[in-house]
């Protein structure tokens, strides 16, 4: 998936994380199977596909935008003056002005450019945690990503992901389509021993690779017909390729008479939804959308982040009315490594915080209402004086989903994220029983 959302004041420290290096013959080796098959099949344990064994819908979509969004300007403490005094540029409006927020509880109100969002407020199934992120004091970028992919704040050994330890505890299948990252690289979210199969969206998807020529398929079917990993892991992943790609192009048909749609993130949800629509295997996918990092001219009702959050509310809610019948069965998250500084800078922006919101939308979640433990906007309730506190920990209200939706235990909790906080109330009854 394309990046829509670009930021051209964004410091160096947005840019993603380079890869582990490989020796050079695993490298050559890997790339000569990854781009034959045109599917990322990640870990060395790829292609330990297992037969299904539960016919269980329940699935997981992650939103990870990267760069730390400004959550006090997405779910706006509207009920504190304090807020306002710290942004005299940047804050949103009030109730009933012009382009003011639009009032969810009397205390927090959303950003107006997120108005398709109210649809899902109202119906009750979509919430936001205020006051959330890592317990890590880190501001880095990499590494705030780094340990909210990996579920492990402030450890730096981690070799893979939450999502993918989420993955393999779901007893069943673990083949090359239940889990998508929609994106041009796997995440890190991602890495791990289940299978991941990585796609492009929007145009870059159905486009034909050098692998899809017959003689050139021939070729690699030839050379990759034995039993051992580097073979299955070559037949999993155009095994993946062939479904995906052929539900993508059935769905283009049907949705645009065989013509490209054009891009853009709502175009890029409509799609996930439609995949999962025809390929009920999938449990888990990911999104990431970039250009966060607000340094300079963030803007309130108008501007940078609003033209961020456009797109974004109006992809989210067209991923829910998309989904359809699959939405009851659906839980998404929309998470970010962290949050912005409460006062707003010398250039109109905000710098790196701490505290964030993060959204919980979907059928099974108990809505219309921010849950956590609000720690106020006072100087003495800031984090270093600076940043909104963190209150419950970013793990609490995954695992509960976890717990809630997927069925976890605590065992399997304590292996999706090790060394995890226990409950602390923040978020009880976020998903319905």
């Amino acid at each position: 998936m394309k990046q829509n959302f670009q930021n051209t004041n964004a410091c160096i420290a947005c840019n993603p994380r380079p890869a582990t290096a490989l020796s050079r013959r695993a490298f050559l080796r890997r790339a000569a199977v990854l781009s034959a098959s045109g599917i990322v099949l990640l870990s060395p344990h790829a292609w330990a596909a297992r037969s299904l064994e539960t016919d269980s819908k329940r699935r997981l979509i992650v939103v990870f935008l990267r760069g730390a969004v400004d959550g006090l300007n997405v779910v706006v403490p509207h009920g504190e003056p304090a807020y306002y005094d710290a942004r005299p540029t940047i804050a949103i409006g009030r109730i009933g002005a012009s382009d003011g927020l639009i009032d969810l509880d009397g205390h927090f109100g959303l950003h107006p450019a997120l108005a398709p969002m109210q649809t899902q407020w109202r119906d009750g199934t979509l919430a936001f945690v205020h006051a959330c992120g890592s317990p890590d004091p880190t501001r880095s970028h990499f590494d705030a990503q780094d340990f909210m992919e990996s579920g492990t704040p402030g450890v730096r050994t981690t070799q893979d992901g939450w999502l993918n330890r989420s993955l393999a505890a779901i007893p069943g299948t673990h083949g090359p389509t239940e889990a998508l990252s929609l994106g041009p690289t796997v995440p890190r979210i991602l890495s791990g021993k289940v299978p991941v199969a990585n796609i492009a969206l929007g145009r870059a998807a159905e486009r034909p690779m050098p692998m899809d020529r017959p003689v050139i398929e021939a070729a690699f079917d030839k050379m990759y017909v034995g039993n051992d990993s580097i073979s299955r892991a070559y037949r999993d992943g155009r095994q993946a390729r062939m479904r995906l790609i052929g539900e993508l192009t059935q769905d283009m048909t049907e949705a645009n008479a065989g013509a490209p749609s054009p891009q853009g993130f709502s175009d890029d949800t409509d799609r996930l939804a439609r995949l999962i629509g025809r390929d009920p295997t999938i449990r888990v996918a990911f999104m990431a959308l970039g250009g966060w990092d607000t340094h300079v001219s963030e803007g309130a009702a108008q501007g940078q982040l609003a033209g961020h959050l456009k797109p974004l509310g109006e992809g989210l809610a067209s991923l829910a009315k998309s989904l359809g019948p699959n939405y009851q069965d659906t839980v998404i998250l929309v998470i970010s490594e962290f949050g912005r500084t409460m006062h707003e800078n010398g250039n109109g922006g905000t710098d790196h915080g701490h505290g964030n919101v993060m959204w919980v939308m979907g059928g099974p979640v108990k809505g219309g209402k921010v849950y956590g433990k609000w720690p106020g906007l006072s100087t003495a309730s800031l984090y270093q004086e600076r940043d909104l506190a963190v209150t419950t920990d970013f793990r609490e209200p995954i695992a509960t989903v976890l717990r809630s939706h997927m069925q976890f235990t605590d065992a399997q909790l304590d292996r999706v994220f090790p060394g995890r906080p226990r409950s602390s109330g923040n978020v009880d009854g976020l998903i319905k029983a």
